[in-house]
């Protein structure tokens, strides 16, 4: 599956865009989703000593495909191709790498 073919298939269980403040809905649920996320390795350091073998791996998948279909869903909400996003990224990241910029901090470095 490409990333436009997941973006068309996640927008069949969207809300409709011109639902009332759905732009904010999109971006608070992607903010949450990502925290879901982030609650997955709290309880695991917390509770597991931060063992890898210990990950709850199937969780944690779980919640990255809810950050997935909102990332999904918002990009084409702004009328973005996820493929696009997903392409200008790596070609972004590349360009850092072959300057000796992948650390540090900016978005123009």
């Amino acid at each position: 599956m490409d990333l436009d073919d997941y973006q068309r298939g996640a927008l069949r269980t969207a809300a409709p865009r011109d639902r009332r403040n759905e732009l904010l809905h999109l971006v608070l649920g992607l903010v949450g989703e990502s925290g879901e996320v982030a609650e997955k390795f709290k309880k695991w350091v917390r509770d597991q000593d931060s063992d890898e073998s210990r990950l709850d791996r199937a969780g944690i998948a779980k919640e990255l495909g809810d950050v997935l279909w909102y990332v999904a869903v918002l990009a084409d909400y702004l009328d973005l191709s996820l493929d696009d996003i997903a392409t200008t990224n790596l070609a972004k990241l590349a360009s850092r790498q072959t300057r000796g910029r992948l650390s540090g901090s900016g978005d123009n470095r």
